[in-house]
């Protein structure tokens, strides 16, 4: 650490304690008071023997502290030890040169018939699969956030956090419970970022009322809940989260009060939640009564005796689903810049928040135009209207998404981000479109049986891709430049104020003047605060309707080279390529706590179906005009290979499929191989396949997950491969066949927890027909292992080798096997019970039917068999 780091650290502290009363408690001063979680010094790459700091004393243009006038340096960057990292490419290309001279051997040893031809051509797509997937992957790097001189920089003389703009989107009340969403915005308001500097958007797609009157009521608990956050120093700061908490250390300035303020609020909280799950039948009862008054009426009414321009309870001409006028609503009105203390105690008020800053920050409510016989472009198309409709009320210079099912659970989390951002390095800063961070659950069984975690994604490919042009958009929990969503390009190739003012405005933007006019703001100072509200008077209005219009997007470079991209299920990852292909860098990173975390679809079912709309979206990226292949120059090369393994990974499974659905047919007959001579492909086949799980365990050194996380991988992984990915080519390929697309359904979330049971859904059963590739290889192989017993009992010898593979499979597909059993999934020795009862039944059906069809042979292994019994009883 040097010297300059430590005075930092050192400089940002005495501040905090500055800025404390003689209470202990944090002053406001419009950065929602206390700094003590930001300057605390985070050394996450250097808590082990794995990561090592990056020299970057030398890097131009930026300096360890900014006294020269250069931007500070807000990260630090760590690589893997050269002890691991060596031997790790070590083995890498030593696999390689095994794998080339498998293929030579196979060669030179070619058998006759159609097996021989296509396990080669399933060999070699298998070898280049793992090829794109492991060369990116040489190069892992970790960067963390600098805290503490992102704070030394805001209170220096370089000025204050810049705007941000958070989008959230949600559909469906019911496969979305409106509980996840309100917690979500609940803790985007308390978090620790200036309350004039952010305002927060919700995306209601399906136009329902009640999300409206929902946002309404977390704007009344907001003023409890929010300033209680800040008083407390509050981790997490969702609320159902936090009082779920059994025990955690206090950070606040007043835990005399603590007792007492918790109590208040969670009392308030419960309130709340009642206001919400009754908000159904709430808005059910008040329409009858509004309708009963106005004879012929049917519609559904607002609590100020209005009609609701969006959906009705029952459908009605424009009211339908899918069928509305644009709806945007000011909830909550954008701050004053200077803080507002709250009132002391009292009788109406019973929680002290004399000191606090009770402000709160923007909130909007959006539903955009739904009509019929438009392709509204699902999540991608209410992003892009949420994108211009904020350019006109804030227009912050950065925006950031979430899933209506995340929240912030680290309140540092959007100072985090600006590190990255605003740092000082020629190749990052300036350059970086956008900031990922980890996808965190919550609802996951302690075994992860369904590998929700998907730690071998978050915490291995996307380190590896940060040594590169940096990780893939993962669809929430990212901050985005706001420019670069507009489609300009990086500063590195011009100016974005003048690339803006070059284009053809009308025919990429659309007609609306006062958008394209919020372009150029944001362009030539994209480190400003969010602009000061306007008054939305009948011209803004109307320009509001208008960028929320189906209409509008037509004849423009919406949802291509603007915005996030359209006709692709997987909207992210090619949103992100498009960024990547212009130039632009963009950056991993992850907190402690997790900056944020959310809900996974714990039930099988939907964890499949959550698959395979992404497998679908992957290969919709190949067969588009992002394919990887096509990409300009800007692409590294490493990059390019990365997106194409990325998007082709469905189609390399196929084959698999097709083994596992051979029950290894040397169980059927001696004389059927797959290579001669057999002995030395076994070996060379193990050998490979060893090397692979070797290379396996230094990622797991480096990532820092546990071997569990990576087995569970490998198990999904297959399972994968065995129904969703061969579902996801069909699919593919239907569509280019007939160029009409199936409709992917959403995957739902969790909505039994209220039950009593936290993981119910983990033991329900949904069948779908999904479910029916994966039944049939695990009724396969164990089949073909109860043939191997059957032989055995008949023959006297066992074909181990050719069982070897099926026991195998069936371990990897273990935890499918579990999901489909439903409740009895609750007692694994449940399910090694029917496995053996299974392999006993096909043993004693194969005997029987060997008995039966094939008496002569039957008769000499009986013969046999009373010969050995007969020695056996002699020399008793």
């Amino acid at each position: 650490m040097t010297a300059a780091a430590v005075t930092r650290r050192n400089n940002a502290a005495l501040r905090v304690e500055a800025n404390k009363g003689n209470d202990g408690s944090a002053a406001a001063d419009g950065d929602n008071g206390r700094w003590s979680p930001a300057t605390k010094r985070e050394d996450d790459g250097a808590k082990d023997d794995v990561w090592v700091a990056v020299d970057e004393s030398a890097v131009s243009g930026a300096t360890a502290g900014g006294s020269d006038g250069g931007r500070p340096m807000l990260y630090r960057t760590y690589k893997v030890k050269g002890r691991i990292l060596h031997p790790y490419r070590f083995f890498i290309l030593l696999r390689l040169i095994a794998i080339v001279a498998f293929f030579l051997w196979r060669i030179r040893h070619k058998n006759s018939g159609w097996l021989w031809t296509m396990s080669m051509a399933g060999d070699v797509w298998f070898g280049v699969s793992w090829l794109l997937n492991q060369l990116p992957r040489m190069n892992p790097i970790k960067r963390v956030p600098d805290l503490a001189a992102l704070a030394d920089q805001q209170h220096s003389s370089t000025g204050e956090l810049p705007g941000v703009d958070v989008f959230i989107t949600t559909v469906d009340p019911i496969d979305e419970p409106v509980l996840y969403t309100v917690n979500s915005i609940l803790s985007i308001l308390a978090t620790d970022y200036p309350v004039d500097r952010y305002a927060c958007y919700l995306s209601d797609d399906g136009g329902t009322l009640v999300h409206y009157e929902a946002m309404v009521e977390v704007a009344k608990f907001a003023e409890l809940w929010v300033p209680f956050c800040r008083k407390h120093c509050v981790e997490p700061r969702a609320p159902e989260n936090y009082f779920a908490m059994k025990t955690q250390a206090y950070k606040g300035g007043v835990p005399g009060e603590l007792m007492s303020d918790h109590r208040r609020v969670r009392r308030e909280y419960e309130e709340f939640k009642v206001r919400i799950d009754s908000l159904f039948s709430t808005i059910r009862q008040r329409s009858d009564a509004f309708n009963a008054k106005h004879a012929g009426e049917n519609a559904t009414w607002m609590a100020d005796g209005t009609h609701w321009p969006g959906t009705w309870l029952e459908p009605a001409e424009n009211h339908r689903r899918g069928e509305h006028a644009g709806i945007v609503q000011i909830i909550l009105n954008h701050p004053s810049c200077k803080p507002r203390l709250g009132l002391a105690a009292s009788v109406d008020n019973p929680v002290d928040f004399s000191g606090v800053d009770v402000r709160l920050p923007m909130l909007v409510y959006i539903s955009r135009e739904k009509r019929p016989g438009y392709n509204h472009q699902k999540k991608a198309g209410a992003m892009n209207v949420m994108l211009r409709v904020s350019a006109l009320l804030s227009n912050a210079p950065f925006v950031i998404n979430f899933d209506c099912d995340h929240y912030i659970n680290n309140s540092q989390a959007f100072r985090a981000s600006m590190c990255f951002m605003l740092d000082g390095r020629s190749y990052g800063g300036e350059n970086t479109a956008f900031v990922q961070f980890p996808q965190r659950f919550d609802d996951v069984d302690l075994t992860d049986r369904y590998a929700n975690h998907n730690r071998v994604m978050f915490d291995g490919t996307m380190l590896s891709l940060n040594g590169h042009q940096g990780p893939t958009y993962l669809g929430t929990g990212t901050m985005f430049r706001r420019v670069a969503l507009y489609g300009v390009e990086p500063p590195s190739f011009g100016a974005p104020a003048s690339q803006i003012k070059a284009m053809d405005k009308a025919n990429k933007f659309g007609t609306s003047t006062s958008f394209v006019a919020t372009m150029l703001d944001t362009a030539s100072n994209q480190e400003r605060s969010i602009t000061p509200p306007v008054t939305v008077d009948e011209s803004v209005a109307g320009e509001l309707f208008a960028l929320t219009a189906c209409a509008y997007e037509d004849g423009t470079s919406w949802g291509r080279d603007v915005g996030w991209v359209y006709d692709i299920a997987t909207e992210d990852v090619v949103t992100g390529f498009r960024m990547h292909r212009q130039g632009w860098r963009s950056v991993y990173t992850s907190t402690e706590p997790a900056a944020f975390r959310g809900m996974a679809p714990i039930n099988l079912t939907e964890r499949l179906y959550q698959i395979l709309r992404w497998s679908v979206g992957s290969l919709e990226v190949f067969f588009s005009h992002s394919n990887a292949l096509l990409a300009g120059r800007r692409l590294r090369p490493l990059q390019r290979l990365a997106y194409l393994h990325m998007s082709t990974y469905p189609i390399f499974t196929v084959l698999i499929l097709a083994y596992n659905l051979f029950p290894l047919i040397w169980l059927f007959s001696d004389k059927f191989y797959i290579q001669r001579p057999f002995g030395p492909y076994f070996i060379c086949l193990v050998t490979i396949i060893a090397m692979i799980h070797v290379i396996g365990m230094f990622e797991v050194r480096w990532s820092g997950i546990t071997l569990l996380d990576w087995c569970r991988s490998e198990q999904f992984y297959m399972i994968g491969s065995t129904g969703v990915y061969p579902t996801a080519v069909l699919y593919m390929v239907v569509k280019l066949v007939t160029g009409k697309s199936i409709p992917l359904r959403l995957t739902s979330k969790q909505t039994t927890a209220s039950s009593g049971d936290k993981f119910a859904d983990l033991y329900a059963v949904r069948w779908v027909p999904l479910l029916i590739p994966t039944i049939l290889v695990l009724a396969v192989n164990v089949g073909a292992v109860g043939v191997a017993v059957g032989k055995a009992a008949v023959y006297g010898r066992l074909t181990v080798l050719g069982m070897l593979f099926n026991v195998w499979i069936l371990v990897l597909l273990y935890p499918f096997a579990l999901g489909i059993m439903g409740h009895w999934g609750k007692r694994p020795a449940v399910l090694f019970v029917v496995l053996v009862m299974a392999v006993a039944a096909v043993a004693l059906m194969y005997v029987a039917f060997r008995a039966l069809y094939y008496p002569a042979e039957w008769s000499v292994v009986a013969a046999s068999l009373g010969k050995t019994a007969s020695l056996t009883g002699t020399s008793e």
